[in-house]
This record gives C-alpha cells, sequence and structure tokens, in this order.
C-alpha cells in the first residue's frame, strides 16, 4: 500500500511539472483557443515570424560595425551591389532596362560604400582564376628559391608595350588579363560618367588609344601581388603604392581588384571599414574609384581608401592571398578639366582647376611622402616647406602670366 500511493505521488508530481501548452497536447486544441485575446504568452511557441524579421536593409550595415571588437570579422554577405559586366557595357542604340538599372545600382552602391562588384561572364571569370593560379605558382616558386625568412611578399607590375627580356621572369597569362580588365575597367568608367548626365565616353581623351600606338607603353599597369604572412597597418593591399598608417588612397581613375581569397577592407564614407570582398569569388571584381577621376568629376565621386584585413593576410587555406589589380591611368600628357561637369549642370568648387595629370601625380607623391614619413618631424617638416615652396612658385608664376597678358592687351 505504501509502495503504490508513493508511485501514486510520482506521477502526480510529473504531469504537474509539465507546461501547460496546448500545441504540445495530445489532443488538439479548440480553434477558439488561439483567437482568444487573453491567451497566455507561454503559449506562443518560439519560431521563426516574417514581421519579427531585422528589415532589408540590416545587411547594408558594414561588417565591422556590426561585431564587437574583440571578434574576429566573420565571412559575411558583402553589402556592395553587383552588376553585370554585359549590362554596362556600352552598345549601339536605345538604352535597355537592365543597362539603366545597372548603372544606378553601380553608382548608388559607390555613392554609399566607395566600392562595387563587376561579375564577369564564364570565359573572362574562367581566365582569372587561371591568371589568380599561374601567379600563385610564380610568386610560390620565387618564395622556394630566395633565402629562408624572405619572400614573403611578392609584387609584380605589368605595362602593355613594355618589351620583356626574360618571359621565364613574368607570370603567365598577363597580356590576356590585361586587356580583359581593361574592358571591364573602360565600361565601369562609362556607366559612371553616365549617371553624372555625361557621355559615356567623356574621359576617353584621358586613356591611351586602343589599341596601343606602335612602341608605346600603357599609362595603366596590372599589379599581381602575393601575400604570405603579417602586415603592419594594412600596408601593401594591393601592391604598387606608399600607404599611409590608416590604409592606401587610390591615385588613377578606376581600378578592380580580383584575388583568390578575401581580405582588403573599404572605408565607406562615414569612415568605416568593412570587408569589401567578403563574398567576392576569382571571376567577381571589386570596383575602386581613385582620386584622378574625383578630380575630374569635382569631387562627385571620391576617391576609396583600403587596406589590407589583418584576419585574412594568410588567405582561407593558409596558403597565402594572390591578387590580380588593373589600375586604369590617364595619360601623362592630359588635362583633368571640370567643365563637363560644369557644362552638365553641376556646381564646380573653385579648389578644382584645370591641372595636368603630371603635375597632379607628383603633387600626390609629394603629400604621400609626408603621410610616410611621420615618424621623422624633421623629414617631415622639410617635404611640407618643400611643397610650400612649390605652390608658391606656381602662384607667383601664374601672377606673372596674368600681368604679362594685361600688360600685352592694347586695350589694357
Amino acid at each position: 500500500m505504501v509502495v503504490t500511493a508513493m508511485q501514486q505521488q510520482q506521477q502526480t508530481s510529473a504531469v504537474a511539472s509539465q507546461p501547460i501548452n496546448p500545441q504540445s497536447s495530445l489532443r488538439s486544441p479548440p480553434p477558439t483557443v488561439s483567437a482568444t485575446p487573453t491567451q497566455s504568452p507561454i503559449s506562443h511557441a518560439p519560431g521563426p515570424t516574417p514581421h519579427r524579421e531585422p528589415p532589408l536593409d540590416h545587411a547594408l550595415v558594414p561588417i565591422t560595425a556590426a561585431l564587437r571588437s574583440a571578434e574576429p570579422m566573420a565571412l559575411m554577405a558583402s553589402p556592395l551591389a553587383r552588376v553585370r559586366l554585359s549590362d554596362i557595357t556600352p552598345y549601339e542604340g536605345a538604352p535597355g532596362g537592365p543597362y539603366g538599372r545597372a548603372v544606378e545600382a553601380l553608382a548608388g552602391s559607390l555613392m554609399r560604400h566607395n566600392a562595387a562588384v563587376i561579375e564577369l561572364g564564364c570565359g573572362d571569370e574562367a581566365l582569372m582564376r587561371c591568371g589568380l593560379e599561374a601567379a600563385r605558382l610564380y610568386f610560390r616558386s620565387k618564395v622556394q628559391q630566395s633565402v629562408a625568412g624572405k619572400g614573403s611578399r611578392g609584387v609584380y607590375m605589368y605595362r602593355a608595350g613594355r618589351a620583356v627580356e626574360d618571359w621565364d621572369s613574368s607570370p603567365p597569362c598577363m597580356a590576356d588579363i590585361f586587356r580583359c580588365m581593361g574592358k571591364a575597367a573602360r565600361a565601369a568608367l562609362c556607366a559612371i560618367a553616365r549617371h553624372l548626365r555625361l557621355r559615356s565616353d567623356v574621359f576617353n581623351h584621358l586613356l591611351d588609344d586602343t589599341p596601343l600606338p606602335a612602341n608605346e607603353v600603357s599609362s595603366s599597369v596590372l599589379v599581381v601581388t602575393y601575400l604570405n604572412g603579417s602586415l603592419q597597418n594594412g600596408k601593401g593591399a594591393i601592391g604598387g603604392g606608399k600607404p599611409a598608417t590608416s590604409g592606401e588612397v587610390e591615385k588613377g581613375l578606376v581600378t578592380l581588384i580580383s584575388s583568390d581569397s578575401p581580405g582588403l577592407q573599404v572605408c565607406d564614407p562615414n569612415g568605416r571599414w568593412y570587408l569589401a570582398d567578403g563574398g567576392s569569388a576569382p571571376g567577381d571584381l571589386l570596383l575602386l574609384t581613385g582620386k584622378a577621376l574625383s578630380h575630374a568629376t569635382a569631387g562627385l565621386r571620391t576617391a576609396a581608401s583600403y587596406r589590407a584585413a589583418p584576419d585574412y593576410l594568410a588567405g582561407t587555406n593558409g596558403s597565402g592571398r594572390t591578387s590580380l589589380s588593373f589600375r586604369l591611368m590617364p595619360q601623362g600628357n592630359a588635362i583633368l578639366d571640370c567643365s563637363p561637369i560644369a557644362a552638365a549642370g553641376h556646381v564646380i568648387p573653385q579648389s578644382y582647376v584645370p591641372i595636368s595629370v603630371s603635375q597632379f601625380m607628383d603633387d600626390l607623391s609629394a603629400e604621400e611622402d609626408v603621410l610616410c614619413s611621420t615618424d621623422n618631424i624633421c623629414v617631415s617638416s622639410i617635404f611640407k616647406k618643400l611643397i610650400l615652396r612649390q605652390k608658391e612658385a606656381r602662384n607667383n608664376l601664374n601672377k606673372e602670366l596674368s600681368l604679362r597678358s594685361v600688360l600685352s592687351d592694347p586695350l589694357s
């Protein structure tokens, strides 16, 4: 009797300890229970509901802003717009819907994130994969031949039209990749011009002729970079520049970057850094705009700042990171002029005056040298004095030319 009473008491306590949930009961609840406003909150089973999901613009938050400072950046979807190269390539005839939508998406991504992604076709994607693999094997063979402790970073620059004495000293497929990425860069430049209410070929006078004249070297350059190890302050993200402590600033018109693994951060207009190539494949080209385009558009297209992401320098498989970067550069004898922007109805600040490309690049290099010499105050002050003297000399020369023109004028 005592044992039977104890068993009944245990069964009663077990039943009482179970939560009251009509949805988990063997009997179906009456249809009016779920509609009564006095239902207990416990009866609501947790589950995904459409009205509780975050808004669509939640994905547009930069990746670094959504993570705590102590967490490594996760491989999340990139907030950048993705447009197909076939949709932004200029063509004869009336513009179609895909072209207009692609131009708007490209321009909107550049304004919000200072970058965009261009998707290549199947043939070009296979070419980029081949080029990345060939460059990786090229640099890894160089590392094996070099002294131990060296060779953790390799850079190779290719310019069309330049004679190559030893074909064994350069990665293969460089000429084909140069043409492929150059075509995409020119198409992106045309799309940017079209969004600013300009002719799509308004910047063609700044570029090299296509194809290049005989015995002429291209102004644009293809930079092949291999990183295997830790870098400081994100220096040498895509090679070929003199980075400052806060990253590198692109100097040309536009730059396209393809890599075999993520590892590049871009600074958005709000000053926040995010992983720009987190969801990119080797067939995707990351588009960045430079200071030359910023001057030619009177600041309507700002120059992008970028740096190497410390968490991704070793590559996803630990064997390093290889990247192909195409810099679409203006010719040295061209003039950066904002008159087409003014003719389109845009306001031109007084600081954007016509300047030759060679002088513009010299000024940028001088400023870059000052930023890179922050550890040496004396060197920095000397460069600053040289820059001020150069500016004063140019101002005095302009004043002298103006005075000569006034004195030589018969009406004056």
